[in-house]
């Protein structure tokens, strides 16, 4: 038997290095500290979060055949890329921007789930491939709801409203959360 090597994939805006990031953590809030980026203050933003789930996996083969797989998702936060304006920056703009981090973790739960429910197979690799670029496609479509909806948290009822779903939803997906 032989083990083939594992492929990272990275998903985010940007690009930056793993070591470059926080991982999600339930008990770690992200700070204002962690907000390293040069703002951008033409943009009409008072913060900007960049955030991404990372995939790695590695299949084990016994001659042409794939017998196991295991894998790796992980939400990070990258501090690098992300940014806020120090005038701008309160308690409500940096709870939006934890829920950002949040929805993330959130299609990172959801990426394990659909994982644990693959059957080893020999097209396992391409259908991890293909949820992992379906997952990277909802996780932005979500986020661009989410500033869309709370009008990048000015509608504090809105805000509100996705902060008890996000916490709804990662509770169903608890099993999967990241460690």
């Amino acid at each position: 038997m032989k083990n083939l090597l594992i492929i990272i994939s990275l998903f985010f805006i940007g690009g930056t290095s793993i070591e470059d990031s926080v991982t999600w953590n339930e008990k770690t809030k992200l700070t204002w500290a962690d907000f390293k980026a040069v703002p951008d203050l033409k943009s009409n933003a008072a913060a900007v979060t960049a955030s991404g789930i990372t995939f790695g996996y590695g299949v084990k083969t016994s001659g042409e055949r794939i017998v196991d797989f295991s894998t790796t998702v992980e939400a990070h936060f990258y501090p690098n890329k992300s940014w806020y304006i120090k005038e701008k920056g309160n308690h409500h703009i940096l709870a939006h921007e934890q829920l950002h981090f949040d929805i993330t973790e959130l299609y990172a739960r959801q990426f394990r789930a659909q994982i644990a429910a693959l059957i080893v197979n020999q097209n396992v690799k391409e259908q991890m491939s293909r949820l992992h670029a379906e997952i990277n496609e909802a996780v932005n479509e979500t986020q661009q709801r989410y500033d869309e909806q709370t009008d990048h948290s000015m509608n504090v009822e809105m805000q509100e409203e996705w902060e008890k779903t996000i916490q709804i939803e990662l509770k169903k997906f608890e099993d999967y959360k990241s460690h």
